[in-house]
């Protein structure tokens, strides 16, 4: 099983990229969710690595990870703080949003806890872990 994830990282994390977009999308266009600041930056994040991910595991290309990983920590950072602001009183203090749909405003609640920005957090944190495992080296 390990030596599988090692094998097939890159489409994995591109096929996360891919349903995170896809979810995205379907938020904003089809539930008619009006993303806020903080929904685009990690957009900004997000969809890039759909693309790179997919290039990259169809050419099998492993030096795209470096950037790859980057883009995937800033993305975890973005949603790291807009889940904290939602959930957190008092941070949603510290960046207010002035203008649009405040970062506070929770679209969904499953279960008490599983927010949009949480569900990128997931996102970004299982392509950032999977952009981390090692390939193994076979003399």
């Amino acid at each position: 099983m390990k030596e599988l994830l090692k094998s097939y990282r890159l489409y994995l994390a591109w096929i996360l990229a891919v349903i995170a977009l896809c979810g995205s999308l379907f938020f904003s266009e089809v539930m008619l969710f009006e993303p806020c600041k903080l929904c685009w930056f990690q957009r900004i994040c997000m969809y890039p690595l759909a693309a790179l991910l997919g290039l990259a595991a169809y050419k099998n290309d492993k030096g795209i990870i470096p950037y790859a990983r980057i883009l995937s920590i800033v993305g975890m950072g973005f949603s790291l703080f807009h889940y904290l602001e939602q959930k957190v009183p008092g941070m949603a203090k510290v960046l207010p949003c002035t203008v649009g749909v405040p970062c506070s405003g929770q679209y969904i609640n499953w279960l008490g806890f599983i927010t949009i920005p949480f569900l990128a957090l997931v996102a970004f944190a299982l392509i950032t872990i999977l952009l981390f495992v090692r390939e193994s080296t076979q003399a």
